[in-house]
């Protein structure tokens, strides 16, 4: 990157001198800034792919209300709390309320401007409460979650942010290592899904159902694929070997994770392929590397990505002792990201290498392979401060807005069973299926338009249980052919 440009501007708070930046480096965290963004569609397509079709429009839509919500409440406030280097070791200063005082070169990498890392870590902000609604899915109101939203991420990730990467947060300068978020993404959101279920309380079917739509599933796990190896290789805020590094390690751990997980379904579950289990040991890879995704080798990468998803696919059996007491995680947050986190935090202390950290002038001490026993430790108090501070905050703000009048966090039984889409939205992600559903509840004649044929089916449900097994006889206008089958549905 040796040629230089001189860019300036002058324009309010925003910038106020000259500086000067690297065009390359700039161009590197707003590509990786852009890419990291489709993580938030994916965790949406993820979550309606799994829940019951009956409810995956709102999961997907209260995503993009997440991003919207956090990028106001990072303007306002988040990105000081979480970046002003004039805090103490608890929390950040007021010095960048309003993204003021954003014209000078980010002290981290003086090639780049404060402004443009505020809408990079911006992203991180964003897409992590998105992992929070997988633990609390079907059940709980639009309004009180997105108000919880805004002031968790103030209380719980602002914070944890700074204790994690700012220079005066107080596990920065213990000397916990965490290159990607392991403590303020992963480990706090998977005990803030947990917090949220208890208070909110189980669903009123916990039975499990397969996913809705396994379409749905893979494309929002190519999503967060693709926009985790960014997220991780951007973190060194610079264009250099360390983040082809991570780009390695971080998708040699994916890959094992979903491998592992893969392998572990087949052998314990019939002897099938999992397409279910591939995308969610995949996720639990990523979880596992990120601390460590810029601290190690990728033959030690291998170890997070088996490892993560074998312990992580275990506490995934614990689900029904969690029902049984009342903490109903709906898609396994608090396994797949606060066990995954846990174990992630933990194996950084292990394998953590200083020629890794060294390949862009970084200093660490290292983990156990060069001999620093007390990282781990180190590590242990950064997992379980992030942990307890993450749940109580959870549970403080949840018991707070819970009392608010309008602001009942919990859905009526009668939307919960009708479903969020219709209650909430006012639409179904697909309303041709949500009239296939009202013919088989109400067991009548309808008449269902798909495409340019209209159906007529007469249904009689047979053993019936939420719909899921009729016996349909069909005639198709203009087709004298009559058909007679069972039909099987999960809606």
């Amino acid at each position: 990157m040796g040629h230089k440009t001189l860019l300036s501007a002058n324009s309010n708070n925003l910038v106020g001198g000259t500086s000067q930046y690297d065009p390359g480096e700039m161009a590197w965290l707003m590509g990786c800034t852009a890419i990291t963004w489709i993580m938030i569609p994916g965790v949406g397509f993820f979550y309606s792919g799994v829940a019951r079709s009956k409810s995956s429009l709102s999961l997907l839509m209260i995503c993009l209300w997440t991003c919207a919500i956090v990028s106001f409440q990072w303007y306002l406030i988040g990105f000081s709390l979480c970046l002003s280097t004039k805090g103490n070791q608890i929390i950040g200063g007021l010095d960048h309320l309003f993204l003021t005082n954003t014209n000078q070169p980010y002290h981290g990498n003086p090639k780049i401007p404060t402004l443009l890392v505020s809408i990079w870590y911006g992203l991180f902000a964003a897409i992590t409460p998105t992992i929070i609604l997988g633990g609390i899915a079907e059940r709980t109101r639009f309004l009180p979650t997105i108000v919880f939203i805004f002031f968790w991420t103030t209380f719980c990730f602002d914070v944890l942010t700074y204790w994690t990467w700012n220079q005066n947060g107080w596990t920065y300068v213990l000397g916990a290592l965490d290159f990607g978020g392991g403590t303020p993404v992963h480990l706090s959101t998977g005990a803030a899904a947990l917090a949220f279920a208890v208070m909110v309380g189980k669903r009123i079917d916990t039975s499990e159902k397969p996913p809705h739509n396994m379409t749905n599933v893979f494309l929002g796990t190519s999503f967060i694929w693709l926009g985790w190896l960014v997220a991780n290789a951007g973190s060194g805020l610079s264009p250099n070997l360390r983040a082809v590094t991570v780009f390695v390690t971080t998708n040699i751990s994916a890959s094992m994770g979903g491998i592992t997980w893969g392998i572990m379904d087949y052998i314990r579950h019939g002897r099938k392929w999992s397409a279910l289990g591939f995308c969610t040991g995949s996720i639990c890879g990523l979880v596992a590397i990120t601390p460590a995704s810029g601290y190690v080798s990728p033959s030690s990468s291998l170890v997070f990505g088996v490892v993560g998803s074998i312990i992580c696919n275990f506490c995934v059996d614990l689900k029904p002792l969690l029902i049984r007491i009342e903490a109903d995680d709906a898609f396994d947050v608090f396994c797949v990201h606060g066990i995954g986190g846990i174990v992630g935090n933990l194996l950084t202390g292990v394998f953590a290498q200083k020629s890794i950290a060294a390949v862009d002038g970084s200093i660490i001490e290292g983990g156990w392979l060069d001999g620093n026993w007390k990282q781990v430790g180190i590590q242990a108090i950064d997992t379980v401060a992030g942990m307890v501070w993450s749940f109580v905050v959870t549970v403080i703000l949840l018991y707070v807005i819970n009392k608010i009048p309008g602001l009942h966090l919990r859905a009526d039984p009668k939307d919960e069973n009708e479903g969020l889409d219709k209650a909430e939205m006012g639409q179904s992600v697909n309303e041709y299926v949500e009239e296939i559903r009202s013919a088989i509840e109400d067991c009548t004649t309808t008449r269902i338009t798909v495409g340019s044929s209209d159906i007529v089916a007469f249904r009689k449900v047979e053993g019936h249980n939420n719909g899921e097994i009729s016996k349909e006889k069909r005639h198709e206008d203009g087709n004298d052919e009559m058909a007679e089958n069972v039909v099987e549905t999960n809606l």
